[in-house]
């Protein structure tokens, strides 16, 4: 899950896994796999960042467990 700002200033939390798409057209267009299209503040640059920090915080906490034979 990631933060991002709608253009009115208010905060809403996505699911990083729905985004389909981000793009700059000027202002950011997140389209997601609902069919949902959000405008938001912050460049395509920063929400790919966003998404790449909240996934390695997420791996980060996986522990492989060997199979056993």
């Amino acid at each position: 899950m990631i933060a991002v700002t709608r253009l009115d200033g208010s905060e809403l939390i996505i699911n990083d896994d729905l985004i389909l798409q981000v793009e700059r057209t000027p202002d950011t267009v997140l389209t997601l796999s609902t069919g949902l299209r959000l405008l938001v503040k912050e460049p395509p640059e920063e929400i790919m960042r966003r998404v790449v920090d909240f996934r390695r915080r997420v791996f980060a906490g996986l522990q492989i467990i060997p199979a056993q034979s």
